[in-house]
């Protein structure tokens, strides 16, 4: 989930400019001209008008339920995370963290979470007296109840690692650091000042920050109580990891980009979503109609959106998602909707099962096990349906491992895990988002062509809320990971973009 993307000037200036600049060659009266220049298109309706251009003649249905219900549902799930995945204070987490799903000022309006321990149980209690419990499942990591339900819809199993202990395994795949100086190719003095600069101000809240160069891990610190394993909040960075699943099974040549998704509820006759292609959805441009606070007509005073019922409303995420209409042609609009990830994911877990795969612990077996990352926890809905949009936890180390995989081309220790030209698709701006003259998005990674960081604009990256990042930028050979407490968000990303600014002085650009 990303936060705070469409409102970027550049971009909207673009956008301005492309409306304006296609009717430049048309005549205009006096009179039209006088009212050009005396109220001219805003860069947002500009955005807005030509998706209403293309907008089709469908009805949106909000999501059932109470808001403060689902704020809560996100409270409770958030604090079990917290508490029993990362391992933090429950008076800190409640403070600092998880704000996406479970805004902060929202927080007042409930009871104090409890916290029991023995049960591996957060329950928080509505001010009409109902309480939400979210338990923590293990492997699964941690799943907020129906009201009502005192378990969940799926066996939970325990996904186990087939990888020896990371101290007895040299980086990557382990965590034996090499004990040579580093290259001298590498200003060491502005690396270690990129890493400070990291950290400040202490506002900022960062928690982790890594650097690898070559795929060397050059630089890495940590914040109070958090350490190399510790895994954090990442958010929005999941759906690079649903990326990542759905390349494997491309190359295993289960699925093509080019396909019609093959979305069970979409195959009845003459159903327009039937034509709605995985690349399209890979590149967040499937047209289904929800609200999203992304959205450049977000309301905040409106309902409940659907982008985060898919994590609070305690239902099939997956069925859910695939039951909204269309609200654009397909691959004709790009917008950040948590429909796309949550149908890639359907996608995975069909695949899995018309095969005869276990499918909850497909992404340590196919993935993880094979590029060193032991440190993930997938959090599911209460049907056992993985929500890599955003709930997923791991280490920084192994955020950086994951850019690694990309950095080389989907290659690790010789193995080709992701198809060629998969990696090149995933960071190449997608056509709906062109369209719009928005020059950020390609498929589940965003990309730098705005220049939001101070690294070349063909640099691409898996974000989350919270300011959870991992940048790759293949010009220097680096990745770059930061992972942060949500509540530092607020603050600013100033300290991340220094580092990075000394990063770029520090570290030699590729010939």
């Amino acid at each position: 989930m990303r936060i705070n993307r469409i409102g970027t000037a550049s971009m909207l200036i673009a956008v301005l400019s492309a409306v304006v600049g296609s009717q430049s060659d048309k005549p205009l009266t006096s009179v039209g001209a006088q009212a050009a220049q005396q109220a001219p298109l805003s860069p947002r309706d500009a955005l807005i008008a030509r998706a209403k251009s293309l907008e089709l003649d469908t009805p949106y249905v909000p999501p059932p339920g109470d808001p403060l219900e689902h704020n809560t549902a996100g409270f409770a799930k958030i604090m079990c995370s917290a508490v029993f995945i990362t391992g933090l204070d429950p008076d800190f987490a409640a403070e600092n963290v998880g704000y996406f799903t479970s805004p902060y000022a929202e927080r007042a309006k409930v009871g104090k979470p409890v916290i029991d321990r023995a049960a591996k149980a957060v329950h928080v209690t509505l001010p009409n007296g109902v309480t939400l419990t979210a338990k923590y499942l293990g492997s699964q990591g941690c799943v907020t109840l129906p009201i009502g339900q005192d378990s969940v819809n799926f066996t939970p199993i325990q996904v186990r690692s087939k990888l020896p202990d990371p101290s007895t395994q040299p980086w990557p795949m382990g965590d034996v650091l090499p004990k040579d100086p580093l290259p001298g190719e590498l200003d060491a003095v502005k690396v270690k000042q990129a890493v400070d600069a990291a950290f400040e101000p202490a506002a900022e809240m960062t928690a982790a920050f890594v650097v690898t160069w070559k795929g060397r891990l050059i630089a890495e610190r940590y914040g109070k109580g958090i350490t190399a394993r510790t895994p954090l909040e990442s958010w929005s960075m999941g759906k690079s990891v649903t990326a990542t699943l759905m390349g494997i099974l491309v190359k295993q040549g289960v699925y093509k980009l080019s396909q019609p998704a093959p979305i069970p509820e979409w195959q009845g006759g003459g159903d327009p979503r039937a034509k709605i292609r995985i690349a399209d959805i890979l590149n967040m441009s499937s047209g289904l109609r929800i609200k999203a606070p992304q959205d450049p007509d977000y309301d905040p005073a409106g309902t409940y959106p659907d982008h985060l019922y898919l994590y609070t409303g305690t239902v099939n995420s997956f069925h859910y998602a695939a039951t909204r209409p269309l609200q654009w042609p397909p691959g004709t609009v790009g917008r950040y909707h948590n429909t796309d990830p949550v149908l890639i994911n359907y996608l995975v877990r069909l695949a899995l099962e018309k095969r005869g795969e276990e499918y909850l612990s497909f992404p340590q077996r196919a993935l993880f096990d094979k590029i060193g990352i032991r440190t993930a926890v997938i959090e599911t809905d209460p049907f056992g349906n993985f929500l890599t949009q955003g709930y997923d936890f791991m280490s920084g180390r192994d955020w950086a491992r994951l850019g690694n995989l990309y950095l080389q081309d989907g290659v690790w220790n010789g193995e080709r895990i992701l198809p060629a030209g998969y990696v090149k698709f995933v960071s190449t701006l997608a056509p709906a988002w062109k369209a719009d003259k928005r020059p950020i998005y390609g498929g589940f990674f965003w990309i730098n062509g705005d220049g939001t960081f101070p690294v070349p604009k063909e640099a691409y990256y898996m974000s989350g809320a919270g300011g959870q990042t991992t940048l790759i930028i293949p010009s220097h050979d680096l990745v770059v990971v930061r992972l942060g407490h949500f509540k530092g968000s607020t603050v600013g990303s100033e300290g991340f973009k220094k580092a990075l600014a000394l990063l770029m002085d520090a570290v030699p650009e590729k010939k």
